[in-house]
């Protein structure tokens, strides 16, 4: 059954929180490992869905991938809506970025994780190209666009990119099988929407524990009272507890 476009949002909103990106990562111990702090790993990690960057303007005529965000020329090649010297804000084509902070200092370290979600109609060649062209954009100077929340921290360029492909239980086969021939790391995450098709149960959220339930009194057997009274072990009864609870 193919990926729903809800089962995509779903997992996108998921990630966008830092909890559940930390819950990510430990699915791929080697980029958990990239943590600043794994005593502070809430502190050691921003999550920015569908990030921007600003790049030089050289890189945006010509595009020969027409992932630049620009308008389409008769030759296919993208170019700025607005032709001025400098740099250019460009959605990158990964769904979230990850990008990881001392939590002391609050600067940027050299590691970026780039996660892509498998979007619906989407086969493999889309799915790689969006790495692909993730590589292209940063492979020069480049600067983030950092969320409000985030603006006081000093956003550098990465020095190592690495990507997390999520894949659902539906993905065709082919996906999975093209990822780990191109030695790419992915998680197959249960699909949000399994339990409304009578699939495998989602994770479950983090609830807070519910209290003891109430004891219950315990069934009287059926038959006759004098039948089944003989059958008890009053040896073994305490006379001063209650034998409903």
């Amino acid at each position: 059954m193919a990926v729903r476009p809800s089962d995509y949002e779903e997992l996108l909103a998921r990630f966008s929180d830092r909890r559940a990106a930390i819950a990510l990562l430990k699915q791929h111990r080697p980029y958990l490992e990239l943590l600043p702090s794994m005593r502070r790993p809430s502190e050691s990690l921003i999550a920015i869905p569908l990030p921007l960057i600003r790049v030089d303007t050289a890189l945006l005529s010509p595009d020969p991938l027409g992932m630049m965000g620009g308008q389409r020329g008769a030759s296919g090649a993208a170019r700025p809506i607005a032709d001025r010297p400098g740099r250019y804000p460009v959605q990158l084509p990964c769904d979230v970025a990850l990008l990881m902070c001392d939590p002391e200092w609050k600067v940027k370290t050299g590691a970026d994780v780039f996660v892509f979600v498998h979007r619906p109609e989407e086969d493999f060649y889309d799915l790689l190209g969006r790495w692909r062209r993730t590589q292209l954009l940063l492979d020069r100077e480049y600067e983030w666009i950092m969320p409000l929340a985030y603006r006081h921290v000093m956003s550098e360029c990465a020095e190592r990119i690495y990507p997390l492909f999520v894949l659902f239980s539906e993905t065709p086969p082919r996906i999975a099988r093209g990822l780990r021939g191109a030695h790419l790391p992915f998680v197959i995450h249960p699909t949000p929407s399994a339990r409304d098709r009578g699939g495998a149960e989602p994770e479950p959220e983090d609830t807070p524990e519910s209290p003891d339930p109430s004891p219950q009194r315990a069934p009287i057997p059926s038959g006759n009272r004098n039948d089944w009274m003989g059958q008890l072990d009053w040896e073994a009864i305490d006379p001063d507890r209650d034998l409903w609870t």
